[in-house]
């Protein structure tokens, strides 16, 4: 019922970079993040389930010889679709995962905001040092870029219902009259907050310490 997003935006890639090489190089952590400004950074090491898509990365360098002996595991797999699958896998073991590979990047071009950093290339790609101030102005406007969504089912979605669970708790709606003017009952508002909490528990690993949390809330 609920889903978290993620993305990497744009996603790092060097020019000329295939796509296994850069998945083989993000083999410690996925290179993406939660689009939630007040989610604190951590690890994310276990999803229920997850469908995610990248776009704008080329397989293979047009250079690349058949026969030759893979560079990396990632080499072996037969189309984009197995190599992020198995990255995800990998991630992500016993995880039900979808993936998805475009070869069309996302356009950026106006009225897109330019808030790209100068090691970017038009292309979006991620250079080692960036441009002279001459290469600046608009003819410098990053025209697209890769990017990796993703929308997950996880752990993390526990913490997040469970805290928006424990903030409307907190609040005292019978001083807002115009609340339940609308034509909320009390009774339905505070059997909205149980299936909120139920919702969150669905979400909960077992492993870690927000189940003790919860009970100490709900006495």
């Amino acid at each position: 019922q609920v889903v978290a997003a993620w993305a990497s935006l744009p996603f790092p890639a060097s020019p000329g970079s295939s796509l296994p090489e850069i998945l083989s190089a993000h083999q410690q952590d996925v290179p993406w993040k939660l689009l939630l400004s007040s989610w604190r950074e951590q690890k994310v090491s276990c999803c229920f389930a997850q469908s995610v898509v990248l776009r704008g990365v080329d397989r293979e360098r047009p250079s690349s010889s058949p026969g030759r002996q893979p560079r990396t595991p990632l080499q072996g797999w037969e189309s984009p679709q197995e190599m992020l699958q198995h990255y995800l896998h990998t991630h992500f073991p016993g995880s039900f995962s979808t993936a998805h590979v475009l070869q069309q990047p996302c356009s950026t071009t106006p009225p897109f905001p330019q808030f790209f950093s100068p090691l970017l290339t038009r292309q979006g790609f991620l250079q080692d040092k960036a441009l002279g101030h001459s290469s600046a102005g608009p003819n410098r406007a990053v025209q697209s870029i890769p990017v990796l969504a993703a929308l997950q089912a996880s752990p993390v979605l526990h913490e997040l219902l469970s805290g928006l669970w424990r903030d409307l708790r907190a609040r005292n709606v019978r001083r807002w009259s115009s609340f339940f003017t609308a034509g909320v009952e009390q009774d339905d508002f505070q059997q909205a907050l149980e299936e909120l909490k139920t919702l969150a528990q669905c979400y909960e690993t077992g492993f870690g310490g927000d189940g003790s949390e919860d009970e100490a809330d709900s006495d």
